[in-house]
């Protein structure tokens, strides 16, 4: 399969932004001091999934579990069986769920508050996967053939209750081999208890409850590249992408939630027994159409389909599971059982915040995305406008750093013809011959002297860098910002070329404004076009919301390198830089 990278959420293309951003200041750098001389750093190696061989197919029942009740000694004889198929829908504020009695399965799980990009209620289940891969709550179970009659061929007894609080749902199926009960109960959240057991020839059968075939969310080839796996392991999150995800693999517990999610929607599964649960991780293929709007079979994208099944091996699982969206405001809620208080009185352990992933520098970005949504909700009520008076903020309170930098790189610009003289005495000498010392003295003596330090231009762009990072990964990960508009933009989630092409513009007049200290005219022309060029490049397709940040900071830059060119000080390098043009002529 070939390979490509979501926009937003990939790992890869997280490590390029960063390379990128690291790469700008770097050459900035390095070309002052050594110009012929560059680097680029290497990409971190990426993370293995943990993974355990698959278990037999019915594998005994640990020796810890309390609630699995005894394996009885017979099998059932009742048989419960319905002769025609029908359609049962739950429905609350928050979803719309319509089950099938064959199979016992949810063929359409949608949520009121989201929508596609028809402007229609999201449905989650995706519509190309699920017939072909299995629809939310089916069975998974180590023989296929069994999984089939459970899912396919079962047409399943159903009784519904509802206490005015509480409502559930329960679909029984039994014949001379299978005895099977799937029990579902729904309150007011996102929320559905789940409860099942399998028996075949009087035994426990290990079968799973699943969400295998991914999200209706996921439309383009960008979409479906976000997916992955995520397991809560003592307050930890290992987050598994879709090349790293083995169709049918065992991951064994204790975990406090597991399951697949996409950049924004989130199927989880939440144990009453963290000890004693397992996950299968599942993972297959569809071929989509290149081109939505003219779909055309010969062009075809083969992307991924992930899904998880969670629950107790040999013997009844009792869980929840959390079908929604990955805002913090909801998903903060939501807690697992902590272990090993398995089946306690109620969830007190970690909660489902940490599926919203803010990155390496999440510690900043998260209260960034906080302070965005706060802005939001008391004073713009739109969230374009929230992200630039954040800009606005952020760049004021930069200012300092700004004006020292660009202090430090006029100071070396007015140094430039001594350091040039100084490079010239030794540029015959070769960078390991011992003489090049004594030219690194002279250039530190001359620093000194002139209270000029080579770095002062750099380290204050360098610190800039976490805000460039977290605004990164928060936009890219804040569902809030999915289907938000702003002016002609649409969906501040997605990119828009209009404002990456201001990005560039303005990043391109920044170089042109900003002094470029040791460099000979020739470098700096080149510098002042391949920079903003680089970054175009690189942030093509990220988020509209992204690219709003970086333009309104470089015009906002502009306006103060301009301001900063008209004081006292300013003026006087200027001038001195005015004369030494004259001087070359």
């Amino acid at each position: 399969m070939s390979d490509f990278q979501a926009p937003n959420q990939d790992p890869g293309a997280e490590r390029r932004l960063l390379l990128t951003f690291a790469l700008t200041f770097v050459i900035i750098f390095i070309t002052q001091q050594f110009i012929s001389r560059y680097y680029k750093p290497s990409a971190p190696a990426a993370q293995k999934q943990e993974q355990t061989s698959p278990p037999p197919a019915a594998p005994a029942v640990p020796s810890k579990v309390e609630n699995t009740p005894p394996t009885p000694k017979s099998p059932a004889v009742a048989l419960k069986q319905s002769k025609t198929e029908e359609t049962n829908t739950i429905e609350n504020d928050l979803y719309k769920i319509k089950f099938s009695n064959r199979g016992a399965v949810a063929t359409s799980w949608v949520l009121k508050k989201y929508k596609d990009d028809s402007g229609k209620p999201l449905e989650l289940v995706n519509a190309i996967a699920a017939p072909q891969f299995g629809y939310p709550l089916s069975f998974f179970t180590y023989d296929k053939a069994l999984s089939k009659k459970l899912n396919q061929d079962a047409v399943y007894v159903h009784t519904e209750k509802d206490s005015g609080q509480e409502r559930s749902i329960t679909f029984e199926y039994a014949d001379a081999d299978v005895a099977v009960t799937k029990k579902f109960i729904f309150g007011d959240s996102y929320e559905v208890h789940v409860e099942t057991s399998v028996m075949q020839k009087g035994g426990y059968v290990t079968a799973y409850p699943s969400w295998p075939a991914g999200f209706g969310d996921e439309t383009v080839t960008p979409s479906y590249a976000a997916a992955r796996i995520d397991i809560d392991r003592e307050d930890k999150v290992e987050r598994i992408s879709y090349k790293k995800v083995s169709g049918g693999a065992t991951v064994n517990g204790p975990f406090n939630w597991a399951g697949s999610a996409d950049q924004y929607f989130t199927a989880v599964f939440l144990p009453d027994d963290p000890d004693h649960t397992s996950l299968v991780t599942q993972h297959e293929e569809i071929s989509i159409p290149k081109n939505l709007d003219k779909p055309d079979p010969k062009e075809q994208d083969k992307v991924p389909v992930l899904g998880a099944a969670v629950g107790m091996p040999g013997g009844v699982t009792a869980e929840r599971i959390f079908v929604g969206p990955k805002a913090l405001e909801v998903i903060s809620d939501v807690r697992s059982y902590s272990s090993p208080a398995g089946g306690g009185v109620a969830p007190n352990g970690p909660s489902l915040e940490k599926l919203v992933d803010f990155g390496t520098f999440s510690f900043f970005a998260k209260p960034l995305f906080l302070w965005l949504r706060w802005t939001y909700e008391h004073w713009t009520a739109n969230y374009g406008w929230a992200i630039l008076i954040l800009t606005v903020i952020i760049n004021v309170a930069l200012l300092p750093l700004r004006i020292s930098s660009i202090k430090s790189a006029m100071r070396m610009q007015k140094l430039q013809p001594q350091v040039t003289a100084i490079n010239d005495k030794y540029k015959r000498y070769k960078l390991t011959d011992p003489r090049q010392a004594d030219k690194n003295r002279e250039l530190q003596d001359l620093y000194k002297r002139e209270g000029v330090n080579p770095l002062g231009g750099c380290l204050p762009n360098l610190l800039q860098l976490p805000f460039l990072w977290a605004f990164y990964t928060m936009l890219g990960s804040a569902i809030e910002l999915r289907h938000a508009q702003w002016f002609w933009i649409r969906d501040l989630s997605s990119p828009s070329h209009l404002l990456t092409i201001l990005f560039v513009i303005t990043m391109f007049l920044t170089q042109q404004l900003t002094p470029q200290a040791g460099m000979d005219p020739a470098q700096q022309k080149m510098m002042q076009v391949v920079m903003p060029i680089m970054l175009g490049v690189f942030t093509w397709n990220l988020s509209a919301g992204l690219s709003l940040y970086w333009a309104a900071g470089n015009v906002i830059g502009i306006v103060q390198q301009l301001a900063f060119n008209r004081t006292k000080f300013g003026r006087e390098m200027r001038a001195h830089m005015q004369k030494r043009a004259m001087r070359k002529r």
